[in-house]
């Protein structure tokens, strides 16, 4: 059975118990997943061919350092960067580095900042240059899915419609959602309960409440959904070396519905391409 706490006295470690946060706690995510959205909104004019992943990481690291907020990823569990990003068949955990980026690139950018304690966690897709129609799809199926499980997540529902409504979709357009990662839970903690899994049954698993905030982050291949880790612990890739696309929300479910704390102040959800 699947229990829930107030956060104002859930002690700050994972508890397996769901937190439900107040208003202010809300408001506290909004400044943090602003922050982020901001943050990557600017990259939009960084990602080029020639931009090393290492200079994308060092421009977030300053981003927010200057704004008193935190890389949430930097020395989390050893990780030495400051944001994950993810090239082609990379699915996720890209780690930065000195290789520049290449016309006809697709990659994804994950950002977490730490901002008076809260965690604004998002991630999007950036094309390099011109892209191949194949990928500039993907990018497009990969965004839809995310909105879906975002319209799915209201109270009354459950972690399973969220994941249903990824999964049907995604596999309708004829691509496939990566099983071995999913959404978490978020707020105080970088990762929390519960797990938001992007594949599922509707009514299943964790009833959504308000006060429950979490990620919806689904992970979506042109080929089939395996994926292997590479040796550095991180890189996760598609076995198939099919192209792989993300998008990330941290999102609040609220009375009436969902709350979106990482929307894109400037409107480009997707920088590059159509934001329709």
């Amino acid at each position: 059975m699947v229990t829930y706490i107030d956060a104002a006295e859930a002690p700050l470690k994972n508890t397996g118990q769901v937190r439900l946060y107040g208003r202010e706690d809300y408001e506290g995510m909004m400044r943090a997943g602003q922050l982020t959205a901001a943050c990557l909104d600017e990259l939009a004019d960084i990602v080029k061919p020639g931009t090393t992943t290492e200079e994308i990481d060092e421009f977030v690291y300053q981003y927010g350092m200057d704004r008193g907020a935190i890389p949430a990823t930097l020395n989390y569990r050893g990780y030495t960067k400051s944001s994950c990003t993810s090239i082609n068949h990379v699915v996720c955990h890209g780690i930065p580095n000195n290789k520049a980026l290449r016309e006809g690139d697709i990659v994804n950018i994950d950002v977490t900042f730490i901002l008076d304690g809260w965690h604004g966690d998002s991630s999007r897709m950036y094309p390099v240059g011109e892209i191949k129609r194949a990928a500039e799809r993907l990018i497009d199926v990969t965004y839809e899915a995310l909105m879906r499980g975002v319209d799915a997540a209201r109270p009354g529902n459950t972690t399973g419609d969220i994941g249903a409504a990824i999964q049907t979709y995604v596999e309708a357009e004829r691509c496939s959602v990566v099983r071995d990662f999913c959404g978490h839970g978020l707020g105080l903690l970088f990762h929390d309960t519960p797990n938001i899994l992007h594949y599922g049954r509707p009514g299943e698993g964790v009833e959504l409440k308000p006060g429950m905030i979490f990620t919806i982050e689904p992970m979506v291949n042109l080929g089939r959904p395996h994926v292997k880790v590479l040796s550095d612990g991180w890189t996760a890739v598609t076995r198939d070396r099919s192209l792989s696309a993300q998008f990330e929300h941290s999102v609040g479910i609220t009375p009436e519905g969902c709350e979106i704390f990482t929307t894109s102040p400037k409107g480009i959800h997707k920088p590059g391409l159509p934001n329709d």
